[in-house]
């Protein structure tokens, strides 16, 4: 599998439903918001962005199946005979998006056999665009050009430790596990822009011990992976895999390179 030759189609698209993104959120009209079934917002960028990178997706010669937050569900008695697909989330951050605080990101990952193998993260509104693909490291471009990504070296017990935390939610089990640190420093965050800081070194650790979707994590999974961080299940010490009969992740610590 060619994966830088994908990623070198992938950037495109992310950056394509990015400016769609932006039409509604730099437009003058309210934000139409609507409810899905969980009651979580929904914007007419979700729905813009989504199927832009549907559309493009199709084009491409490589073609595999897509799933997708805004997608009608695939039952696992099909998907789990899927040997490659698109787990993609068409603007992650959907909060972050209606209070305007441009924190969100539109999230592009091909996974293979439960892992992530190539992903793509743009954050319109910073115009940074991160990617990375297995075994051949994590980028990112914006307005300073290009750079290859690395993870900060360090010990649990350090001293100051820089904690990323959801702008959104902060719940009791992440703040006692915060809790247990050597005076730690917050960073809050939204959407998969959490990961993101780990893997360019702006801090060391991410706790999620709360809900998120496979979407919301696959594609900036990998990007953090190949800057020499990790992404593993709180509890089993695995990496976090995908395509499980449930889509909910499991409680997850995300962190750069611990000694």
């Amino acid at each position: 599998m060619l994966y830088q030759s994908l990623i070198q189609q992938v950037v495109p698209i992310a950056k394509k439903a990015g400016d769609a993104i932006l039409e509604v959120y730099h437009s003058a009209s309210d934000v139409e918001i609507v409810s899905k079934a969980d009651n979580s917002p929904l914007t007419l960028a979700d729905r813009a962005s989504n199927a832009v990178i549907c559309e493009e997706l199709e084009k491409l010669d490589l073609k595999f199946p897509i799933i997708s937050e805004e997608n009608k569900v695939v039952s696992y008695e099909e998907r789990k005979h899927y040997t490659y697909y698109w787990l993609i989330d068409p603007l992650d951050g959907t909060k972050e998006f209606i209070k305007r605080n441009g924190e969100f990101t539109v999230n592009i990952a091909l996974i293979h056999k439960g892992r992530t193998v190539l992903g793509v993260v743009y954050a319109p509104v910073l115009n940074e665009m991160y990617w990375a693909s297995k075994g051949y490291g994590a980028y990112m471009s914006g307005t300073d050009g290009e750079e290859k990504l690395e993870a900060k070296h360090f010990s649990m017990k350090d001293n100051g430790l820089g904690v990323v935390c959801s702008r959104s939610h902060l719940n009791e089990g992440t703040q006692k596990y915060v809790d247990q640190l050597n005076n730690p420093v917050l960073v809050a965050k939204g959407s998969s822009l959490k990961f993101l800081i780990l893997a360019k070194g702006g801090a060391h650790l991410y706790p999620r011990l709360a809900p998120t979707m496979e979407w919301d994590t696959a594609a900036a999974q990998i990007v953090l992976e190949e800057a020499g961080g990790k992404v593993i299940h709180a509890e089993t010490k695995a990496p976090l895999a995908y395509n499980k009969e449930n889509l909910l992740n499991p409680h997850f610590l995300a962190f750069g390179h611990v000694k």
